[in-house]
């Protein structure tokens, strides 16, 4: 269900401004409306952010440690206090506590005066991205000497204090490196001292004079054998200063919680620029001059949570008014309220960014019911879904135990619970199809095929086309199910206008098409209208019947002559929208196509792994088993990602008429940092 929004309008006095942004965040239900509001990149919360988030990446790609935790005594009191007031506070001469510091201010015994001049702690951030400047600096002194040494290397150790000293002394020195080529070339007149040769170029020593057209060899700063002990120390400093910044992944925890400060101080700084200063203030009486200058700020209350905001507005003595947001305003925050079971489908949504437009019809409940059911038929495999099972089982009964998540009071993670869900439609409908790791029926304990479903399974000795077929048609028969309880969501909202008759005459295109599909891909005997030679007429009766109603009706506002108007200027996509509805229908095939490609790849291995039961090789088997069958799943996880959300976000939210165009409720609130 989607709650009702109402916009509500704050006037406050601009010197009271950050109090009652202060107040309102206490309360926690005001979605404020933003405006086009230019970020301000020089404030000094976003260079906290900066500097955070920098810090951050320091250690992003290090593991935290592991923390071993303390085993209390026997008989021993829980300590339940904070680690800062659990942390004993320093006694004594020695304590050695700066002034700044928030503990060992013992009245008794004053800090030492070495202790009040010490500089003040920096902040944890700045003190890490000082230690990655020094860093980049060892890097950049590592590269140049790297640089250096192989420049030197075919030289040989040499000091270029000799060569300046020999140049001074009348005696012009000069090193070059040149190609073989030159080399042979080179005037007569050139006096050199070959020093090493490699397959491109040649060094030498040339005296007296530079040889034209070829620049000499730049002299280095240092020595061969300075500059290789100086990258060693320079490593040495730098290999500490790396294991220094992973030594701060433990502090991973500290720099989160700075983010979220940092970012609760931002959002601040975003309501404060969004208040904006009322102009042209036209008061008339006594005490005009005594007022100062006001502000108001605009934005979204659930209807549900107006009278806390009527509670502080009155208590602040601020300006409220309230009323409900106009048809064209494309602002208004999404705020979902349902059930627990509704609920599970969150992660689902969440992780693929899909929220209703506060217009739009709230399709959860629907969603997460027909997503359950193509889940289990795409999965296909009763062994998978009770690996699925008892995975979720595992991490439910861990979380259900687990004392940190009880002492925070926080609830078992919905994730959980929706993979139990999940599996239990797998196992179901693989225990049905009597699917098993894809073995062949002759393998599979009789047990298991009793159980199966004749209807849609060959255990039982159905034969195979028969059982196709009878999966095809229960696939085009949930996908006629689906999509009129798309239109039948359409009726109801709409029921008290004649546009209702719209969603009537989809339906009775949607049972005529499904017969026409039933017809071409499964058999004449599965159509639910009746095979003879009244069959295409009334197949007809009901497409055109349909089509009628639906042209009439589905552009209806104001009344019939603007629904005319409206469908003659859209007739070439109200025509199109039959063979729509026949494609939708035909999607539902999906179903079964996906569901058999992963019957496929599972047999494939198993044929792979048999050849080695039985022998000394069937380690390897196992590990072909695990890894086929895992890699197997891992794709049809993919697969329901691609085709069984697709059939909910495509194919239903079409018919429903729901684009996700959803904007999330974020209300302007205080977290609690602990």
């Amino acid at each position: 269900m989607i709650v009702q929004m109402k916009k509500v309008c704050l006037v406050v006095q601009d010197s009271f401004c950050d109090i009652a942004l202060n107040k309102l965040r206490e309360v926690g239900v005001y979605h404020i409306e933003k405006g086009d509001i230019p970020v301000d990149i020089n404030s000094s919360a976003q260079k906290r952010k900066v500097k955070v988030d920098d810090a951050i990446g320091l250690i992003r790609d290090f593991k935290m440690p592991k923390v071993k935790p303390v085993k209390k005594k026997k008989g021993e009191i829980e300590d339940t206090r904070p680690g800062y007031e659990r942390r004993q506070k320093p006694i004594g001469l020695k304590r050695g506590r700066r002034a700044t510091d928030i503990f060992g201010t013992e009245e008794e015994e004053p800090y030492s005066l070495s202790a009040i001049r010490a500089p003040a702690r920096p902040e944890l951030s700045d003190y890490m991205l000082g230690i990655d400047k020094t860093r980049k600096v060892l890097k950049e002194r590592d590269i140049f000497l790297s640089h250096e040494i192989a420049r030197l290397q075919g030289w040989g150790n040499f000091d270029p204090k000799t060569i300046k000293e020999i140049t001074k002394g009348g005696m012009p020195v000069f090193l070059y490196e040149i190609f073989n080529d030159d080399f042979e070339d080179l005037d007569d007149d050139v006096k050199y001292i070959k020093i090493n040769k490699n397959k491109s170029v040649v060094l030498i020593l040339v005296f007296e004079k530079e040889i034209n057209g070829i620049a000499p060899f730049k002299l280095p700063e240092r020595s061969l054998n300075e500059f290789m002990e100086e990258a060693a120390v320079i490593r040495a400093n730098l290999k500490e200063v790396n294991d220094k910044i992973k030594s701060f992944a433990n502090r991973r925890p500290t720099l989160d919680k700075e983010m979220l400060k940092v970012m609760q101080d931002i959002e601040f700084e975003e309501a404060m620029a969004n208040l904006c200063e009322i102009e042209n203030l036209d008061i008339v009486g006594a005490g005009k001059q005594n007022l100062s200058a006001l502000s108001y700020l605009t934005g979204y209350v659930p209807d549900e949570d107006l009278e806390k905001v009527k509670t502080v507005a009155r208590e602040n003595n601020w300006g409220l008014s309230s009323y409900d947001p106009a048809d064209d305003d494309e602002k208004i925050p999404t705020k979902l309220k349902n059930t627990w079971f509704v609920n599970l489908l969150n992660p689902v949504t969440g992780f693929l960014g899909l929220l209703p437009g506060y217009r739009e019809a709230d399709i959860s409940r629907w969603f997460l019911i027909f997503f359950t059911i193509f889940f289990g038929m795409i999965f296909a495999d009763a062994a998978y879904g009770s690996i699925l099972v008892l995975v979720a089982l595992f991490f439910i009964f861990k979380s259900a135990f687990n004392k940190d998540r009880i002492a925070q009071k926080k609830p078992i993670t919905q994730g959980f619970f929706l993979l139990l869900l999940l599996g239990v439609s797998n196992a179901a409908w693989g225990v049905l199809t009597c699917s098993w790791f894809g073995l062949e029926f002759d393998k599979v304990p009789q047990v298991l095929k009793d159980m199966s479903l004749s209807l849609i399974s060959e255990a039982k000795g159905t034969p195979k086309e028969v059982a196709t077929a009878n999966i095809q048609f229960f696939c085009f028969t949930l996908g006629l199910l689906h999509l009129t309880v798309a239109h039948l969501n359409n009726f109801f909202r709409y029921i008290k206008t004649p546009r209702c008759l719209a969603d009537l005459g989809v339906i009775s295109m949607l049972f005529g098409m499904y017969n026409l599909v039933l017809l071409l891909i499964v058999g004449p005997e599965y159509t639910v209208i009746p095979q003879g030679e009244n069959f295409v007429n009334t197949l007809l009766c009901f497409v055109g019947a349909g089509f009628v109603l639906n042209f009439m009706f589905s552009s209806y506002k104001t009344g019939m002559g603007q629904a005319l108007k409206g469908s003659l200027s859209n007739v070439i996509t109200l025509i199109l929208s039959i063979v729509n509805v026949f494609s939708d229908i035909m999607s539902y095939l999906r179903l079964w196509a996906v569901g058999l490609a992963g019957a496929a790849i599972s047999v494939t291995v198993n044929t792979l792994v048999e050849p080695t039961i039985g022998k000394f090789i069937v380690f390897l088997g196992v590990i072909l088993f695990v890894f086929g069958h895992g890699l197997n799943m891992v794709l049809c996880v993919l697969s329901v990602l691609v085709h069984g959300v697709r059939l909910n976000t495509l194919e239903f939210s079409g018919h429903v008429g729901l684009n996700w165009s959803g904007k999330t409720y974020k209300p302007f609130a205080k977290i609690e940092i602990k």
